[in-house]
């Protein structure tokens, strides 16, 4: 049998993974290759999934904690994938506040499962916002145990993609450059922009040149890393809205969401990591985004339909108070609901900081 060749794109929470995967699973289609997609988050009811499955991927998800904490369940989904679809790339997305992967997945998944799995170089996007701030020793609206995961991300990485390049100017660009290159000497960088394919086939060359090469392992201070972790509330939800009349826009109701939670949260001094919400029926998804207090809410798929109602799901990360923010989030939607004359009903709601990362596995 040959091997699946497998690729862990990590990176922080809002650098852009989910869309570069998409594009980097296009591509790889593209070739004649048949390619799988993994998902992982924290938590469960992940925006991410729903938005790969309505492009049409075969995708396969490991909720409820990080790959590293989840290795048996992220090699039972792989073996799924390899049953179902018999994929010759598995494309992987890891959680965005998880750090050394390295040694907690890859080597292990090449050491106990090398015969059917082919492990790539491990890749992380760089999110400029955060980053330009943390590199230069800002805070970013983080504390710099949360830094530190960043920081940590970005040196075990075999190559750095600095993502959304479309949204900076030249001079911001080689501003960010400078300063990974002043921190992280020798690190293999590209730019690129998942958005608008800019860089991409240049990122994809290296990604399959660079054989994955097991280095000392750095060291991380899980104590930290633990802390810096537990500074995000995390907030999965499911509402459901009806219109009372005959339909409404179900792009302008995720953005009027999203922007309304963006502007909730810089009254809080409340910095996002994340934020996305989509809003879906059997036919039709859109999906607006936040990744940071700097940038507006972005639609990033639109659906251009009126519904008569939807089910919408948030996925909230953010430096708060799970509570407040659950608050913030119940009052938005509310608030929504009034505004366009439609009925609200709260399906789930599952908030928390995320617990201690305990791997499976960590080769030393």
């Amino acid at each position: 049998m040959s091997q699946i060749q497998f690729f862990m794109l990590g990176g922080f929470l809002g650098a852009g993974k989910t869309t570069a995967l998409a594009r980097m699973a296009r591509q790889l289609m593209s070739q004649g290759k048949k390619v799988a997609l993994v998902t992982n988050d924290q938590a469960h009811d992940l925006v991410d999934t729903q938005s790969l499955r309505t492009q049409g991927f075969r995708v396969g998800e490991v909720p409820g904690a990080c790959f590293c904490c989840k290795f048996s369940d992220l090699v039972d989904v792989i073996e799924k994938l390899d049953q179902t679809a018999a994929p010759d790339v598995i494309l992987a997305e890891p959680v965005g506040s998880c750090t050394d992967l390295e040694s907690t997945v890859i080597a292990p998944l090449q050491k106990f499962h090398g015969l059917r799995v082919s492990v790539g170089p491990l890749a992380i996007l760089l999110k400029p916002g955060h980053g330009s701030k943390i590199l230069s020793s800002s805070d970013g609206g983080f504390s710099k145990k949360a830094a530190y995961i960043f920081l940590k991300q970005i040196e075990e990485a075999q190559l750095v993609a600095i993502n959304k390049i479309d949204a900076l100017s030249s001079i911001e660009l080689e501003e960010l450059r400078s300063l990974l290159e002043e921190r992280f000497p020798g690190k293999r960088i590209l730019p690129i922009s998942a958005k608008t394919g800019e860089g991409f086939g240049e990122f994809m060359t290296a990604l399959h040149s660079m054989p994955y090469t097991p280095t000392q392992f750095m060291d991380v201070d899980y104590d930290v890393y633990a802390e810096g972790e537990a500074e995000l509330a995390w907030l999965n939800g499911t509402l459901r809205l009806e219109s009372k009349d005959s339909s409404f826009d179900l792009d302008h109701c995720v953005l009027e969401l999203v922007s309304g939670l963006r502007q909730q949260l810089l009254r809080q001094q409340a910095e996002p990591a994340h934020l996305k919400i989509s809003g879906e029926t059997s036919q039709q998804l859109a999906v607006a985004n936040l990744v940071d207090s700097e940038s507006p809410a972005e639609l990033s798929v639109s659906s251009g339909a009126a519904v008569p109602d939807a089910q919408i799901t948030v996925n909230a990360r953010v430096v708060a108070d799970p509570l407040l923010l659950e608050e913030l989030v119940l009052q938005v939607a509310r608030e929504l609901a009034s505004r366009n004359g439609l009925i609200l009903e709260v399906d789930s709601m599952e908030r928390f900081r995320p617990s201690r990362p305990v791997p499976t596995h960590r080769f030393r």
